[in-house]
C-alpha cells in the first residue's frame, strides 16, 4: 500500500513515478483541453492566477523561451540604450531632422529637445542666449534657434534670382571672347600705370632714401626734369609729410613725464626753420594744449582716457601744495608754453577746491600765495595775443561747462581737451557711481557709529585704567562718560578742521586791513562783469547744445527701442503687445515731440542773435506745456514695472534688451538709464537759466521771462523732488516691513517715518515705591520705529555668522499703537536708573531707557512733536 500513497492529492501517487507521470500527462491534457474552451478574458484570467504563483526563475524561463522562438524584429533604441548614447545618435541629425524627429513620440520630444543638442548649433552661428535657463526649464536653446531663424531674410531660388540676379549664366561665344579681351585690355593698362608711377617716383628720391629730415642730405645734386604736375604733386607730398612729422615730433614731451612716457627727440632748429619760414605764427603753433586733472574728482581715471591725443594730461593729488602743482606743470611743461591750460577739478560756480586747504574764490582770490600761483600759472601760458586762455571745468549745468578767459577761437572749451563722447560717458558713470555711494554711506552708517563708540570706549578704558586704580575708576564714572563725549565731539571737529583752516583767513582778514583790498576787489568784479553780453551768448549756446543732446538721447529711445518693436507688431511678429508698447513709450514719445519744438525755436531765435534778444520767452513757453512731463512722471514706476514684468517672462524681449543694451548706438546705456534723462534735465534747465540770469542786465527786457520761467521750472522740478521722496519713502517703508519678522502692513497713504530710536526694556521689581528706590532689571533690546501717525514697537536681537565678525540684527514685532492714544511718563533720574521713561498704550506698557540722556531728550522731543501734529489733523 505504501507504492500507492499520495500527497496532497487522493489520485497522485507518491512514490509509482510511472502512475504519478501518467496522471500528471492526463491532468495537463484535461487543463488544456478546458483552456481551449475558455473565452479570452476567461484565458488572461488563468494565466494571471498562474504567472503570479510563479517563481523568478520559472518566469525567466517563460520570458527565455519567448525570446527564443519569438524574436523582436524592430525596437525603440531610445528604451534600450542609454540616454547619453541616445543623444549622441540625435547629436548627428540636423536641425530640422530633430524637428521631425520630436514629432514621433513623447520620448523622442523629449531627448530631441535637449539643451546638449541645440546649443552647438546655435553657437555655430554666433546665436548666444541671451539668460542662464533654470534647471527645471529645457528647450530654451531650441526656441531661441528657432526664433533666431524665423528673423532671418530667407528668399526662394525665384525671388533671389528677382532680387540679385542669376550666377553663371550661359553666354554665347562670342560674349564669352569679347569679355576676355575687355579683362586683357583692363589688366595691361593696370600694368602700365604701375610702371609709370614706379618710375617717376623713382626718378624723384632713390629707392634707399627715407622721407624724413635726411632725405635733403642724401639727395644727388642733379636729378632728371620731371614735369610740373608731377613736379607739383611729389614737393606738395614732401611737405605734407614734413609738416605731419614736426607737429608730431613738437607736441610729444622731450623728458619723462608724469605719466611715465617716454622722450622723443625733436628736429633741429635748422631744419624746423626749413618748413616753417613762410608762416608767420609758427613760434605758438605747435604749443601743446595742457589740462590738470585732480585726483578728487569721482573715477578720474576715465577722465584721463578721454583726453585727446595731442593734450599734455597731468594728474595731482589733492593733499599738495601749490608749489608742488606748480612744479608738476614745469616738469610736464619743460621749458615750453601751452597754448591753453585747463584745470578739471571739483567745485560749484562760487569757489574751486583746487586742493586741500585751498578753495579759490573771489574771497580769498588776492592772498598772496594764491595770486602769486595764478601769476606764475599763467607765464606758462601764450599771451592773449597769440591766443592763449585758461580754462576752469567745473560741474554746473547740463553737461562740462568751464568760466574760462581769452579768445576761445569760437568753440566750448571741453572740446579743445576731451573726446567728447567719452567725457559724457565719464558724466553719466560718476552719476551712478554718487547714487551708490549714497546707499552705501546711508547702509553703513549705523555700523560706523558704532564702531566710533566702540573705539572711544576702549580709549577712555585704556586710558582711565594707564591712570587710576580700579576704585577711583568706578567712583570717576562722570568723568569717564565726560570724557567720552568729548572724544565724539572732537571726532567730529576733524571732520570740519579743513573748512575752519580754509576759512580762518577771511575771519583774519576782517581784522586786518593790509591783507584784502576792497578796491582791488570791487575793480576784479567789474573785470569778471565786463564782457556779460558775451558770457550770456555762451550760456545760451550752452542751452542750445545740451538741448540738441538731450533730444539725441530721447531719439535713441524711439529709434533703437520703439521703431523695432512697432515694426515686430506690424510684420505679425511681435515682440511685445500693443499695449505694452502703448504704456513703455507713448509718454516719452511725446516727450520727444515738445523738446523737439523746443529746440527749433532755440535754434531759430540763435541765429539771429544779438545782445538785445531774449530766450526767456521761449522757455516761458516751454515751461506751460509741462503736463506732458507729468504724465510720464506720474506713470514712470508702471514703465519701469512693465519692462522688469516682460524681460522676465517674454524671452524675446530679453534677447531684444540683450542685443540693443548698453551698445555705441545707445551710448552705452540701457532702457531705464535712458529713461532717467527727462527727471535729470530740469536741474539742468536750473543752472543754465540762472547764468543766463546771472549775466542779463536788470534793465534788460529778458530779464522778467527768465525770472518767469525760472519759478515754473523751479516749481515743476520742486513737483519732481516730492515724487522722489515719496516712492523714497514708500520703499523705505517696505524695507521695514520685510526686516521686522511678522510686521503688518506700513503701506499707506501720507505716512513715512520720522525716526528710530534702540532702546533698554526694563521691567521694575517693585512699582508701590517712590521712583527714586525703584530697582529696575534690563529684559529685552527694543527697536521704536516712529511714524508720523504710529508708533511700532519691535524686539532686536543680534545673530552673528560663523568665522566672520559682522553681525546682523534681527527685529519681532511685538505691537503697533497710534499716536493720539500713547501717553509718555517721564523716570527722574536716580541711583539705579538714568535716561528712563514709560510709554503707555491702550493694552500695554513699556519701561524704557536710552544709552545717553541727549538721546532720550531728542527722542521725547520728537515723540512729543509727533503726538501733537497727530491730534491736530
Amino acid at each position: 500500500m505504501e507504492s500507492f500513497h499520495t500527497r496532497f492529492s487522493a489520485w497522485t501517487p507518491f512514490s509509482n513515478k510511472s502512475l504519478n507521470r501518467q496522471l500528471f500527462q492526463e491532468r495537463v491534457a484535461l487543463i488544456s483541453h478546458w483552456f481551449d474552451l475558455w473565452t479570452n478574458k476567461q484565458r488572461q484570467e488563468f494565466l494571471f492566477a498562474i504567472f503570479l504563483r510563479c517563481t523568478k526563475s520559472q518566469l525567466r524561463f517563460v520570458q527565455d523561451w519567448f525570446s527564443e522562438r519569438m524574436q523582436v524584429a524592430k525596437v525603440d533604441f531610445s528604451t534600450v540604450l542609454p540616454r547619453f548614447i541616445s543623444l549622441y545618435i540625435f547629436s548627428f541629425l540636423s536641425s530640422k531632422d530633430l524637428c521631425a524627429a520630436a514629432q514621433v513620440s513623447w520620448s523622442w520630444k523629449f531627448l530631441t529637445e535637449q539643451d546638449c543638442l541645440w546649443m552647438p548649433k546655435c553657437v555655430k552661428f554666433g546665436w548666444f542666449l541671451p539668460y542662464t535657463p533654470t534647471d527645471n526649464e529645457y528647450g530654451a536653446w531650441k526656441r531661441h534657434y528657432v526664433a533666431c531663424v524665423s528673423h532671418l531674410d530667407w528668399l526662394t531660388p525665384r525671388e533671389a534670382a528677382a532680387t540679385y540676379g542669376t550666377l553663371n549664366e550661359p553666354k554665347t561665344e562670342d560674349e564669352e571672347l569679347l569679355e576676355r579681351q575687355r579683362e586683357k585690355y583692363l589688366r595691361k593698362r593696370i600694368w602700365e600705370e604701375i610702371a609709370l608711377r614706379n618710375k617717376e617716383l623713382f626718378k624723384v628720391r632713390p629707392p634707399w632714401v627715407s622721407g624724413t629730415c635726411c632725405s635733403s642730405v642724401l639727395k644727388p645734386r642733379r636729378q632728371p626734369r620731371l614735369s610740373q604736375t608731377v613736379r607739383e604733386r611729389v614737393g606738395s607730398h614732401e611737405a605734407l609729410e614734413k609738416q605731419l612729422v614736426l607737429t608730431s615730433l613738437e607736441i610729444l614731451p622731450k623728458r619723462s613725464n608724469i605719466s611715465g612716457s617716454h622722450s622723443y627727440p625733436l628736429l633741429s632748429k635748422k631744419y624746423q626753420h626749413g618748413v616753417h619760414k613762410n608762416d608767420d605764427s609758427s613760434s605758438y603753433a605747435l604749443r601743446p594744449h595742457f589740462i590738470l586733472i585732480s585726483s578728487r574728482i569721482p573715477a578720474y581715471e576715465m577722465v584721463v582716457e578721454s583726453v585727446k591725443a595731442g593734450v599734455v594730461s597731468v594728474v595731482y593729488e589733492h593733499s599738495v601744495t601749490l608749489e608742488s602743482l606748480l612744479y608738476l606743470i614745469e616738469k610736464a611743461l619743460d621749458g615750453r608754453k601751452a597754448q591753453s591750460m585747463g584745470i578739471f577739478s571739483d567745485g560749484d560756480s562760487r569757489e574751486i577746491n583746487l586742493l586741500q586747504g585751498y578753495k579759490i574764490g573771489v574771497k580769498n582770490l588776492l592772498r598772496p600765495e594764491v595770486r602769486d600761483f595764478w601769476e606764475k600759472l599763467g607765464s606758462y601760458v601764450a599771451t592773449e595775443e597769440e591766443g592763449g586762455h585758461v580754462d576752469l571745468f567745473v560741474p554746473l549745468g547740463a553737461s562740462v561747462l568751464s568760466d574760462w578767459l581769452g579768445s576761445q577761437w569760437g568753440k566750448a572749451p571741453s572740446s579743445i581737451y576731451f573726446c567728447e563722447a567719452k567725457l559724457q560717458t565719464w558724466s553719466s558713470f560718476a552719476d551712478f557711481l554718487e547714487e551708490t555711494l549714497k546707499t552705501v554711506r546711508k547702509q553703513l552708517y549705523p555700523l560706523f557709529k558704532e564702531l566710533q563708540k566702540s573705539i572711544s570706549g576702549r580709549m577712555i578704558g585704556q586710558f582711565m585704567f594707564d591712570t587710576m586704580g580700579m576704585t577711583n575708576i568706578l567712583n570717576n564714572q562722570e568723568t569717564a562718560q565726560a570724557l567720552a563725549d568729548r572724544l565724539m565731539e572732537l571726532s567730529k571737529e576733524d571732520s570740519e578742521r579743513s573748512v575752519v583752516e580754509d576759512n580762518s583767513w577771511d575771519t583774519k582778514s576782517r581784522f586786518s586791513k593790509n591783507d584784502l583790498n576792497f578796491e582791488a576787489l570791487i575793480n576784479l568784479e567789474r573785470i569778471l562783469q565786463k564782457d556779460s553780453a558775451e558770457k550770456r551768448t555762451r550760456v545760451v549756446r550752452e542751452l542750445l547744445q545740451s538741448e540738441r543732446k538731450y533730444v539725441q538721447m530721447l531719439e535713441i529711445v524711439r529709434d533703437v527701442y520703439f521703431a523695432p518693436l512697432k515694426a515686430a507688431l506690424s510684420s505679425n511678429r511681435a515682440i511685445l503687445s500693443a499695449a505694452n508698447i502703448q504704456i513703455l513709450f507713448s509718454d516719452i514719445l511725446q516727450i520727444l515731440s515738445l523738446n523737439r519744438q523746443f529746440l527749433d525755436n532755440l535754434r531759430d531765435r540763435l541765429q539771429e542773435w544779438g545782445p538785445a534778444h531774449c530766450v526767456g520767452e521761449i522757455v516761458t513757453k516751454f515751461g506751460s506745456q509741462l503736463n506732458t512731463y507729468t504724465n510720464f512722471f506720474n506713470n514712470y514706476p508702471v514703465i519701469l514695472k512693465t519692462i522688469e514684468k516682460c524681460r522676465e517672462m517674454i524671452p524675446a524681449f530679453r534677447t531684444f534688451l540683450k542685443r540693443h543694451d548698453k551698445t555705441i548706438v545707445t551710448k552705452m546705456l540701457s532702457l531705464p538709464e535712458l529713461l532717467l534723462y527727462p527727471s535729470r534735465r530740469f536741474e539742468e534747465y536750473l543752472n543754465l537759466l540762472y547764468a543766463v540770469r546771472l549775466h542779463t542786465p536788470a534793465e534788460h527786457v529778458d530779464r522778467g521771462d527768465l525770472t518767469t520761467a525760472i519759478d515754473q521750472i523751479k516749481k515743476y522740478k520742486s513737483y519732481i523732488d516730492q515724487m522722489k521722496q515719496n516712492i523714497n519713502m514708500k520703499d523705505h517703508l517696505s524695507d521695514i516691513q520685510r526686516i521686522i519678522w511678522g510686521c503688518p502692513t506700513l503701506s499707506e497713504v501720507n505716512r513715512y517715518l520720522i525716526r528710530v530710536q534702540d532702546v533698554a526694556q526694563l521691567h521694575c521689581c517693585d512699582e508701590e515705591i517712590s521712583f527714586s528706590l525703584r530697582l529696575y532689571e534690563h529684559i529685552h533690546d527694543l527697536s521704536l520705529f516712529l511714524f508720523n501717525d504710529a508708533l511700532l514697537v519691535s524686539s532686536r536681537g543680534t545673530s552673528h555668522t560663523p568665522f566672520e565678525r559682522t553681525s546682523k540684527t534681527t527685529y519681532q514685532f511685538i505691537a503697533s499703537v497710534a499716536l493720539h492714544r500713547l501717553l509718555i511718563e517721564n523716570i527722574p533720574d536716580s541711583k539705579y536708573v538714568k535716561n528712563a521713561f514709560i510709554l503707555q498704550g491702550p493694552k500695554y506698557k513699556w519701561i524704557c531707557a536710552t544709552e545717553v540722556e541727549d538721546e532720550k531728550f531728542l527722542w521725547l522731543s520728537v515723540l512729543r512733536n509727533a503726538i501733537k501734529s497727530s491730534m491736530e489733523k
